[in-house]
């Protein structure tokens, strides 16, 4: 259990290492994902400040009991967090998968986000 963590701690280091070289000071979309709920946050590393941010934690999902471990749920957080950022002033990002996969709830998230607005 502790390589695992280890080895998921190195790549998100390696990940925001490369980001930092190539943000030219846009703001961060940062996203966590967990067994059961995905989190997506801009966030503007030079302020230090969280611009927007969504969950499937929010009164939308958790009234209509949808779950936030599949794609649909991730397509949803990517277009709020977009509308979020695209409302705060935010065109433009950097995607910071945070050590996972580009690949399923990450892809589907990052997609739906550039659909909505969001260029990265």
């Amino acid at each position: 259990m502790a390589n695992n963590q280890n080895a998921m701690a190195l790549r998100k280091a390696r990940v925001r290492k490369t980001l930092a070289r190539r943000e030219n000071g846009r703001p961060r979309l940062s996203i966590f994902r967990s067994s059961k709920n995905i989190y997506a946050q801009v966030i503007d590393d030079t302020k230090g400040v969280t611009v927007a941010s969504a969950s499937t934690l929010e009164e939308g999902f958790i009234t209509a009991k949808k779950t936030g471990a599949d794609k649909a749920a991730a397509t949803a957080i990517g277009k709020l967090v977009a509308e979020r950022a695209v409302k705060a002033g935010v065109a433009e990002v950097v995607f910071d998968r945070g050590g996972y996969i580009y690949h399923g709830r990450v892809k589907a998230l990052a997609d739906a986000a550039r659909e909505a607005g969001l260029k990265f």
